[in-house]
């Protein structure tokens, strides 16, 4: 009956990626199925630690982070828990060797959330998103290229650049919340209080810089993973051509969001894109 309770632990995941972000859920649909299961694991981890610092207001984060990081440890050790969230995801990392040192860095930079408000430097900045954003990217590049070193390694630094890019594009876009709720600035050298046009460029032009060495590695991933990855990038792609047409004043005022319809065509077009060999 374990296979019984293991099955229902990676549903669990799934259920967590699916009514968190249905943008992610649907990239997933188009990896092969064979992987899925595994990266629906990593995100319903990732999500859940971003959950506690983010938005558990009123509670302890502290010790909920915590906890949740010694039951994962817990879960390692014994090959089983039953929170099925870490259930799942500790049967990905030793399925696919995926490497303590990308959880710590993961966990850190949640950690980080909670004591830390401004980024000054460029050193700070970039260790919150190896932390927060890369290493999510180096998890799911070991479960994509199952196992291949060669492979893993050939494409870890264009992994990262994707998870840098994802991560960039959502603090633009989560500007509002993170300063006005979170009290959270990541971008240094911006002051919020006078973001204006020319800020929002720098940042954009970062962003496009990391999506461009994010594709190279993308045309090299194995078949199972390509379209998948594909899909998001074209998804964060189009969000940050619509944060580049909104006014920086409108950025810092409301959260800029991809409609239905649009991730809808999207997606088709990245099939045709895809079937056409031209990616």
């Amino acid at each position: 009956m374990k296979k019984l309770f293991d099955d229902v632990s990676f549903k669990c995941s799934i259920l967590v990626t699916k009514s968190y972000s249905t943008s992610f859920s649907m990239a997933v649909k188009m990896l092969a199925p064979s992987i899925r299961d595994a990266i629906y694991s990593i995100y319903g981890f990732v999500r859940f630690a971003d959950e506690i610092v983010d938005s558990f207001h009123g509670f302890d984060k502290e010790t909920l982070i915590n906890d949740f990081e010694n039951e994962y440890y817990k879960a390692q050790k014994m090959g089983i828990s039953l929170n099925p969230i870490l259930n799942s995801f500790q049967q990905t990392v030793v399925k696919y060797n995926i490497s303590d040192d990308l959880i710590q860095s993961f966990l850190k930079s949640m950690k980080m959330d909670l004591i830390k408000s401004d980024y000054h430097t460029k050193q700070e900045y970039d260790e919150y998103i190896y932390g927060s954003a890369d290493v999510v990217g180096l998890m799911c590049l070991k479960v994509f290229v199952n196992g291949n070193d060669d492979k893993y390694y050939e494409l870890k630094d264009e992994a990262m650049r994707l998870g840098s890019a994802f991560q960039k594009v959502n603090f633009l876009r989560d500007l509002k919340d993170d300063n006005l709720v979170l009290n959270r600035n990541y971008f240094p050298g911006v002051d919020l209080n006078s973001f204006d046009e020319k800020s929002k460029e720098l940042i954009i032009k970062e962003i496009e810089e990391d999506f461009q060495v994010a594709l190279q590695g993308i045309k090299k991933l194995p078949l199972e993973a390509k379209f998948g990855v594909y899909t998001a990038y074209v998804y964060y792609k189009k969000l940050l051509k619509k944060l580049e047409n909104t006014p920086y004043y409108e950025i810092g005022n409301s959260r800029i969001r991809v409609s239905n319809y649009t991730k809808v065509r999207l997606l088709t077009n990245s099939f045709v894109t895809y079937k056409l060999n031209l990616v």
